[in-house]
C-alpha cells in the first residue's frame, strides 16, 4: 500500500524538518515547501492527501493561498492551517474559506497526529476533482455571469440558460446547487411523460437540470408543465438550458407556448468561448490539471506559444471541444512541454478533409435552380417553395406525409404553404 502523502508548507526550516521527521516516523510520505510559490508549483503537478499550511509567510500568506486554491478548483484535499499567532477570528476565517482544521504553534505531538489522521479520513470522502464555474476564468463576461447567478441563487423559480452547445450550462446549474441536497441531470426524458411527480419525489429541496429543453416532445413538455406546477410543494428548482431559438419553435408549433412563458420569467445567456477567449490559457491549464488528478496521465506544461495558439483558434464546440483537445494533447504529445506544433497537429486532425487547392473546383452557381445573387429572404423563400413542392409531388399530395417529412404540425404546414403561395389543389 502506497504511503499517504503530506505536504508541509512553512517558511521556518526548523518547523518544516521537525514535522517531516515526526510524520515520516508514522509512515507518511512527506514533501516540504518553504513558501507559497513552492507549494503552488507542487500542487500544479500533484494532489497531496493532506496539506499542513502555515498562515504567516513572507511571500504570500496561507489564507491567500487557500483562497487561490479554492477559486481555482484545487481545494480537493484537506488543508490544516498552522499559526504561532493564532486567534479565534483567524481560525473561523480559515474554516469558512475551506480549511479542514487549525493548529496553534507550538503544535503538540498527539494533537498533530490526531488531526492528520482525521484529515486523511475526511480526504477519502471528498468528491473527485471536476470542472466548476470557478474554473471558467476571470474575464469580465464570466465575472458578470457569476454575479447574475449569485443574484438568482436564492430563488427557487425556474431558470432558463441560453447558449451555444458546450458553453457550460451544466457548470452554471451546478453553481446554484447547494451541497448535501439532491441533484438530477435528466437524461431519460420519457420520465417526464410517464411519471413527472416521481421525479419530484426524488428531489426534495434539490435541483432538476434539463440539458436541452428543446429536445422534449409534446408529451414530455406537458409532463414538465405538470412538474413545474408542483415544485413549490417539494422545494425543488428546475433549471433548463437550450441552444435553440424556442420562440421560433413555438411559431412552428413544436414547443409549448405556456412552457416557454414559465421558463422565460428568469433567463440568463451563457457566453460562448470566443466571447472570453482571454480565459483560454487558464482553462487549458485547469483542464490539464484535472486530467492529471483523475487519471494516470503525466503532467505536461504548455509553452506560451501553445497557449496563444489555443487562444486564437476558433471553438465552435466551445468548452466541450477545448476539453477534448486538451485531453488529446496531454495523451499524445511527446515532449515534456506542449508546443504550438502539438496544438496545430491536434487541431488539424479535426479539420475537414479537403482536396489540394489546385484540384478544388469553384462553386457553379449557374447549375443551381436558385439565383444566389439575390437577397437572403428571397432566396430562402424560393428554397422553401422548391422544398415543399418537391415533397408534395413525391407524396402525391398526401399532406400528412409532407408534414411528417418536414417535421411540422399540419396547421403550421398549411400556414407556411399559404405564406409561400403554394396551392395544393
Amino acid at each position: 500500500m502506497t504511503a499517504r502523502q503530506v505536504l508541509v508548507v512553512d517558511d521556518e526550516i526548523g518547523i518544516r524538518e521537525l514535522l517531516r521527521d515526526i510524520l515520516q516516523d508514522e509512515g507518511y510520505q512527506v514533501k516540504l515547501a518553504e513558501n507559497a510559490a513552492e507549494a503552488r508549483e507542487y500542487r500544479q503537478h500533484t494532489r497531496p492527501d493532506v496539506v499542513l499550511l502555515d498562515i504567516w509567510m513572507p511571500d504570500c500568506d496561507g489564507i491567500t493561498l487557500l483562497k487561490e486554491w479554492g477559486a481555482g478548483g484545487m481545494l480537493t484535499m484537506p488543508v490544516v492551517m498552522m499559526s504561532g499567532h493564532g486567534t479565534i477570528d483567524t481560525a473561523v476565517e480559515a474554516t469558512r474559506i475551506g480549511a479542514f482544521d487549525f493548529l496553534e504553534k507550538p503544535i503538540a505531538l498527539q494533537k498533530l497526529l490526531k488531526t492528520v489522521t482525521s484529515a486523511l479520513k475526511h480526504s477519502e470522502q471528498l468528491p473527485k476533482s471536476d470542472m466548476t464555474l470557478l474554473n471558467l476564468g476571470k474575464s469580465a463576461v464570466i465575472n458578470e455571469l457569476r454575479q447574475r447567478l449569485e443574484q438568482v441563487s436564492m430563488s427557487k423559480a425556474p431558470l432558463l440558460l441560453i447558449g451555444e452547445k458546450g458553453s457550460g450550462a451544466e457548470l452554471c446549474a451546478k453553481f446554484l446547487h447547494q451541497p448535501s441536497t439532491p441533484w438530477m441531470e435528466l437524461t431519460e426524458l420519457q420520465r417526464l411523460a410517464e411519471a413527472p411527480l416521481d421525479v419530484l419525489e426524488q428531489l426534495h429541496e434539490g435541483i432538476l437540470f434539463v440539458p436541452e429543453v428543446a429536445d422534449l416532445d409534446k408529451t414530455q413538455q406537458k409532463g414538465l408543465l405538470v412538474l413545474l406546477s408542483k415544485t413549490e410543494k417539494y422545494g425543488t428548482r428546475v433549471i433548463c438550458s437550450t441552444s435553440r431559438p424556442l420562440p421560433d419553435m413555438v411559431s412552428e408549433g413544436t414547443f409549448d407556448n405556456g412552457l416557454l412563458q414559465i421558463l422565460s420569467v428568469s433567463t440568463l445567456r451563457i457566453p460562448s468561448l470566443i466571447d472570453h477567449r482571454e480565459d483560454i490559457p487558464d482553462l487549458a491549464r485547469a483542464m490539464a490539471f484535472l486530467l492529471v488528478e483523475t487519471t494516470a496521465a503525466p503532467y505536461r506544461e504548455f509553452e506560451t506559444a501553445a497557449l496563444n495558439t489555443l487562444r486564437n483558434a476558433d471553438w465552435p464546440g466551445n468548452l466541450t471541444q477545448l476539453d477534448s483537445v486538451i485531453h488529446n494533447l496531454m495523451r499524445t504529445s511527446l515532449g515534456e512541454k506542449i508546443t504550438s506544433d502539438d496544438v496545430n497537429r491536434v487541431m488539424e486532425q479535426f479539420s475537414p478533409l479537403q482536396k489540394p487547392a489546385i484540384e478544388q473546383e469553384p462553386l457553379k452557381t449557374n447549375a443551381l435552380p436558385i439565383n444566389l445573387d439575390r437577397p437572403l429572404r428571397e432566396v430562402r423563400d424560393e428554397f422553401e417553395r422548391l422544398y415543399f413542392e418537391y415533397h408534395i409531388q413525391k407524396t402525391d399530395k398526401n399532406m400528412s406525409r409532407v408534414a411528417e417529412a418536414a417535421e411540422l404540425e399540419r396547421t403550421h404546414l398549411y400556414r407556411k404553404l399559404k405564406q409561400l403561395g403554394i396551392k395544393i389543389k
